[in-house]
């Protein structure tokens, strides 16, 4: 199915300003996956904190970002996206980059760690609702599956080289320069994406009074919007569920060694770099609709692959492959989502939208994560693990499997729109 009518089956140019967006991005996507885990490295090693204060720093972070950014996509959608854009990553910029400095000077302290942590969270957030609509308006819509495949593939190829070599830095450099290197990566960032060139349509004007509630209000009363929503957080929060019990699982209960859980990250994400690249290619052949259906059907069971796995070095081929064959499917799934998100909603709403599905992400994600750990304890890991999977592959049940009319998609969005403004 082709949302709103549109073909897929030829490639289009991307054009100039989206390559440069694309290299802005890439360069923020290095510089976080070469500082991913540098936070709580930091307080660790340059503060000494308990193991308690290191869950809470992750903790608070998470959810106070996610309270902070609650106004955020109001906001954002009543502004040109482009600087919202910028200031998010100044902020990342200033509040990353304050920790190396403070450790300099010798006053860095835990509750700057925690403060940091929330802004860089909300900023996160934010860049995400401003970057969805940015996005949508910058490529036309024969180009959407295209450029969104593309920023994935980018995504993965960052996670699979980055924590390598943001292990590396960290070893070299220490904790708190490498943290230093993710700030620039944002200034970078900001640079690069002020270069381009191609005007901003003004922002659609919003009626009313400010309401916090309205992307989900708009996701809800879309039929298949509402049945992604729900499928996201029953796939995404048991996959983040297994990263701490994995950890355990392999080093203690397969007694495998600790370089295999970098290998594992590694090996792994090259499946999210193939689904992605594939992606394209075969939503120019299925559509839209099919892509979401297939995917989603095969991204779900590999979760159940894992409590399988057996001692030593075959455990580790094992987990591998299970978690390569989840990315692969994991990284098909993704452009087509974020189009098929982009067609479906309307322009007055697609920042509140991409806002409040990222803060849904980011609460229901840690939720299931201490979820895991209280099961770890009454069921032990394999039995955790078991949970998450068949927590996943529910997620399979909540598709949307009942195409709506191409015709109706955009009559629905304005009708959507219509009612969200209304009830404020």
């Amino acid at each position: 199915m082709s949302v709103g009518g549109r073909s897929y089956d030829r490639r289009v140019s991307l054009g100039p300003d989206f390559r440069r967006l694309w290299v802005a991005f890439t360069v923020s996507a290095f510089g976080s996956a070469v500082g991913q885990g540098a936070l709580p490295l930091v307080a660790v090693l340059a503060l000494d904190v308990s193991t308690l204060q290191v869950s809470m720093l992750a903790a608070v972070s998470g959810l106070a970002g996610a309270v902070f950014a609650l106004p955020l996509g109001d906001v954002i959608e009543r502004r040109l996206k482009r600087p919202a854009m910028i200031v998010a990553d100044l902020v990342r910029f200033v509040a990353l980059g304050s920790v190396p400095v403070a450790a300099a000077f010798g006053v860095l302290s835990y509750p700057q760690l925690c403060v940091v942590g929330v802004l860089q969270a909300a900023a996160t957030i934010a860049f995400a609702g401003a970057s969805g609509a940015h996005l949508k308006a910058l490529v036309p819509p024969e180009g959407r599956a295209e450029a969104n495949s593309r920023f994935e593939q980018t995504n993965w190829l960052m996670l699979t080289i980055g924590p390598s070599a943001g292990g590396l830095l960290v070893s070299l450099v220490g904790a708190t320069v490498t943290l230093a290197v993710d700030a620039a990566s944002f200034l970078l960032s900001a640079l690069g994406i002020r270069r381009i060139k191609q005007p901003e349509p003004e922002p659609v004007v919003q009626l009313g009074k400010r309401d916090l509630t309205a992307g989900w209000r708009y996701i809800l009363g879309h039929r298949e919007l509402r049945a992604l929503f729900w499928n996201s957080a029953l796939f995404g929060g048991p996959v983040m569920m297994t990263v701490p019990l994995l950890t355990v699982f392999m080093l203690r209960d397969l007694n495998l060694a600790p370089w295999s859980w970098g290998l594992f990250l590694g090996v792994s994400c090259l499946g999210g770099i193939l689904g992605a690249g594939l992606a394209p290619r075969l939503t120019r052949r299925w559509g839209l609709h099919r892509m979401l259906l297939i995917f989603g059907v095969l991204r779900a069971p590999w979760l159940l692959l894992f409590p399988l796995s057996p001692s030593g070095l075959p455990g580790l081929i094992w987990l591998t492959l299970a978690e390569a064959g989840l990315l692969i499917a994991a990284g098909a799934f993704n452009p087509s989502f974020a189009t098929y998100r982009m067609q479906a909603t309307s322009d007055t709403h697609m920042a509140r939208v991409v806002t409040a599905w990222s803060i849904t992400s980011r609460s229901v994600q840690p939720a299931f994560i201490a979820l895991g750990g209280v099961l770890s304890v009454v069921l032990g890991l394999r039995g955790a693990l078991w949970a998450a999977g068949v927590f996943c592959l529910l997620s399979a049940a909540i598709l949307p499997w009942r195409p709506t009319d191409r015709r109706k998609v955009q009559e629905c969005g304005t009708a959507l729109s219509t009612n969200a403004d209304s009830t404020r």
